[in-house]
């Protein structure tokens, strides 16, 4: 997102956004842990030369207005309405790892909204396996007690580790310039309003069958087990899903690839196209 975004009054808060090109519409949706996350797709040729691509700051993020409480509705009803004060009536729906509920939310809520879903490294729906068990004992815990202890940089640096892998600093700092420190300053937005936002999420297989539309769910190989059970369940669960495979990428995948991802995105939106207005 560029330094000085655009802002709007949506359902009596002020979002941050960015709107640029032509075409059928794609919305980019971040991920929770911090509002930098855009940026290494809205330049790819891919999309950019393709489609009208629409990037903002949920609320509680960077510049954007908070609001009490958030839920993942309450973020997919925004995303909804920051469409509609744009003009935008039907739009394909990019989430990745915890705004992956933000798109199904949407997609079930608003169906009209939504032509189609990519589903980037989902965090929810997750199965109570022995993989999640791990990954919240040895991550998610002490990363937020890191963070109620007033250490936010800690606390990112331990989530980071665990979800994008060790050494993960060089590929986040070179495909996502400033991600970190957004992050630290996104703390308070993404411990204390994502991630309780993401455990009461009520999303069951049922609500799954709800969404018709067609689904792009991603994968990195190289991610934590986590991402592929959830990626695994999405596929069983969703109507009408397909797989994108990335060897080698990590939950960091279009930070490290771009161009894969981008023309993945592309590949399957073209599949896809939205009928011509009447």
């Amino acid at each position: 997102m560029t330094d000085m975004p655009d802002r709007i009054t949506v359902n009596g808060l002020e979002l941050e956004y960015e709107l640029s090109g032509s075409g059928e519409t794609v919305v980019l949706v971040h991920w929770g842990v911090g509002s930098i996350w855009a940026e290494p797709l809205l330049s790819e040729p891919a999309l950019a030369d393709s489609y009208q691509l629409l990037s903002y700051h949920r609320a509680g993020f960077a510049g954007s207005s908070r609001a009490e409480p958030v839920t993942m509705a309450t973020h997919a009803a925004h995303c909804l309405r920051l469409m509609r004060e744009l003009g935008i009536r039907r739009a394909h729906v990019v989430g990745h790892s915890s705004s992956v509920p933000v798109a199904l939310q949407l997609a079930i809520d608003a169906p009209e909204a939504v032509h189609t879903l990519a589903l980037m490294e989902a965090a929810r729906p997750g199965p109570p396996t022995a993989a999640q068990a791990r990954f919240s004992q040895d991550v998610v815990l002490p990363a937020i007690q890191l963070h109620r202890a007033g250490d936010s940089a800690a606390a990112v640096d331990t989530f980071f580790h665990g979800v994008f892998g060790p050494g993960y600093r060089t590929a986040l700092d070179h495909g996502l310039p400033g991600a970190f420190d957004q992050a630290v300053t996104d703390a308070d937005a993404f411990f204390g309003q994502e991630m309780p936002a993401l455990l009461q999420w009520p999303f069951t297989e049922d609500d799954a069958k709800r969404i018709r539309q067609p689904a792009l769910a991603v994968i990195g190989t190289a991610s934590p087990p986590i991402f592929a059970e959830r990626h695994e369940l999405l596929l069983q669960w969703l109507p009408n899903a397909e797989a994108l495979s990335l060897p080698g990428l990590t939950h960091l995948l279009h930070a490290q690839e771009p161009v894969t991802v981008a023309r993945g995105l592309a590949d399957f939106f073209a599949r896809h196209p939205m009928p011509a207005p009447a």
